[in-house]
């Protein structure tokens, strides 16, 4: 073989080399890796302030769902032992990285993976709960957010007894199949022996056993106070009208139980939780490690009174409560 036919060869080569190499960043470009995000939730719908929040957010960030991004749900639908499926479902998909709503969710994810990163988009302290080595460091496969839900349960009884300062009996409904319940639970007694008031446990496990509930279930109180719970939350309808019908003043954990004709609600803003979480989504599929990561605290709270509630309960609330609310419904 000549130089010259040798050298014309050669160019062959490259010139296909190099048009192979186009054709393959063309079609990357045409067809792009699909970020999969899972989804695991107590709750009951993809369609939530929390969700579409996070949606939102995404979509800033640049991904299109349906193009670039695929959100895979799990919904309990408000039965928490059925997070661990679902979870292994994730799993097996499998998925990039998982958005867990709450504790319980997080730490049923966590259960079955311990490659898969795991984001907490809102639920309690997971150092506490043993899903991290410290706030700061988080370490392994989970970080995310926390509303540190202790201190609010208990600053919602405080507000309860600021509104009206007579009540000396409260009923505190939880879900006790949540991990965070517990701690909840005694940081509002801790506060009660401090008002001098009496606290009295109202256990709900299930959508069933919530919509089962009467208006009787709230005799003997002078005070309503409900726990968070992805179930409850969904369930929140329910709850406002027992409250209605028994004619108790209540204290929810979310705005929207106020915004749906609660008396008063005081806690995180949840949908600035799945903003966030949002920001630790995009990190994580760009590479960066979720135990270097920071658990990052609950930035947003509200205050929201609702007086029209009150006006139709014929139930009057003390000015220093009223005025401190950031938001009052009219």
């Amino acid at each position: 073989m000549t130089l010259r036919t040798l050298n014309g060869a050669l160019i062959v080569v490259l010139c296909c080399v190099s048009m192979l190499a186009v054709s393959e960043a063309a079609l990357a470009q045409q067809h792009p890796k699909v970020a999969r995000v899972g989804v695991l939730t107590p709750g009951e719908s993809d369609s939530t302030p929390g969700f579409a929040a996070l949606r939102n957010a995404l979509r800033e960030l640049g991904y299109i769902e349906g193009k670039s991004l695929a959100l895979d749900f799990r919904l309990a639908k408000g039965h928490n032992d059925r997070l661990g499926d679902l979870a292994a479902e994730l799993v097996h998909i499998p998925v990039d990285v998982i958005v867990a709503s709450g504790t319980t969710a997080t730490q049923a994810a966590a259960r079955v993976t311990r490659q898969i990163p795991i984001i907490q988009a809102a639920g309690g302290d997971p150092v506490a709960a043993g899903l991290a080595a410290s706030l700061a460091r988080p370490g392994g496969n989970v970080t995310g957010f926390t509303i540190r839900t202790e201190e609010p349960s208990g600053k919602r009884l405080e507000l309860l007894k600021l509104a009206f300062p007579a009540i000396t009996r409260v009923i505190v409904m939880f879900d006790p199949t949540s991990v965070v319940t517990e701690r909840q639970l005694s940081a509002t007694a801790r506060v009660a022996g401090t008002l001098d008031v009496q606290l009295a446990r109202l256990p709900i496990g299930n959508p069933e056993e919530l919509r089962a509930l009467q208006p009787s279930a709230l005799n003997g109180s002078d005070g309503f106070l409900v726990l968070p719970s992805a179930m409850f939350w969904n369930q929140r309808a329910t709850i406002v009208a027992l409250a209605a019908a028994a004619r108790v003043p209540a204290i929810y954990p979310e705005r929207e139980y106020a915004e749906d004709g609660g008396l008063a609600a005081y806690g995180a803003n949840v949908p600035d939780a799945y903003r966030r979480t949002a920001g630790y989504v995009d990190r994580i599929l760009r590479g960066t490690k979720p135990g270097d990561l920071p658990i990052e605290e609950a930035s947003k709270f509200d205050f929201i009174v609702n007086l029209r509630t009150a006006r139709a309960l014929g139930l009057s609330m003390s000015t220093n409560f009223v005025v401190g609310a950031g938001e009052v419904i009219e």
